[in-house]
């Protein structure tokens, strides 16, 4: 059983027969590490459900420096909402941080799937969820510590801190490398022990 199928089957109350039926034009891709899936500007016609490996959502600003927005570990979703929903140009890119296997989703599946009272009511809950994330995430950037910005992203993604470069985690953070270091040895110097 995909990983994918036994999500939906553990989520909603979907049937073996309705998942067939919604799932009979999906595709798994295996992706590289450092393969891109969606560049900014590019509409997104597709929304990846990891079955395994990781991949990252960022921006570029003028100066070319990257933002991370969200990681999407095993488990997740991930894509450009605005330009899946809305038909405009992504907001973001999307890329693989290790060799990943994606269930590809796309407009089809959730026309089909949207049909299905189970699957339409866990839809809106994942689109509550991501906006409550959402709300989370821009309160502690513009209102929390750096240190409590990096404790939020412990308790967020608890198996994260060996699977990624401490780079991409200070850009996630909104910080410097250098400033993420010198937070990491205070919270040693407290004894402080992340879940990993």
């Amino acid at each position: 059983m995909s990983v994918f199928k036994n999500y939906l089957l553990q989520k909603t109350s979907i049937t073996e027969d309705e998942y067939s039926k919604i799932t009979e034009n999906l595709i798994t891709r295996k992706v590289s590490k450092g393969e891109i899936l969606l560049r900014q500007d590019k509409i997104c016609s597709e929304v990846y459900f990891v079955q395994s490996g990781l991949l990252r959502s960022y921006t570029i600003d003028h100066a070319g420096k990257e933002h991370i927005i969200q990681f999407a570990p095993e488990e997740w979703w991930i894509g450009d909402r605005n330009s899946f929903y809305f038909n405009e140009p992504a907001l973001f890119f999307i890329d693989c941080i290790e060799d990943s296997e994606l269930m590809v989703l796309n407009h089809p599946f959730f026309d089909a799937a949207n049909l299905i009272p189970s699957f339409s009511d866990f839809n809106t809950k994942v689109l509550h969820n991501h906006i409550r994330t959402l709300q989370i995430r821009l309160n502690m950037l513009v209102a929390a510590t750096a240190e409590e910005r990096y404790l939020d992203f412990i308790e967020r993604y608890p198996n994260l801190t060996l699977r990624v470069p401490q780079w991409m985690i200070a850009s996630y953070l909104g910080i410097t490398p250098e400033s993420l270091s010198r937070i990491r040895k205070e919270l040693a110097r407290k004894n402080f022990k992340p879940h990993s």
